[in-house]
């Protein structure tokens, strides 16, 4: 993989990484839930965001916000 591939992924994934933070900690849930959230690339260059272990309750919290329409 090219460096430039492999730093374009990484600043996809990163940018992800950081909205998913962002909307989490907009709903209160705090940083002990969502600090493990890591941005990954793939060794072809693709971006993911690893989201790690979720409590329960939280993951409720956070479907909840999903699936509620904006009042926009």
């Amino acid at each position: 993989m090219e460096m430039q591939t492999y730093r374009d992924g990484r600043a996809r994934a990163t940018d992800a990484s950081e909205a998913i933070r962002a909307a989490l900690a907009s709903l209160g849930i705090p940083e002990s839930v969502w600090g493990s959230i890591r941005p990954l690339v793939t060794h072809r260059g693709s971006p993911y965001v690893h989201l790690g272990m979720i409590r329960a309750d939280m993951v409720e919290k956070i479907a909840a916000a999903i699936q509620t329409p904006d009042a926009d």
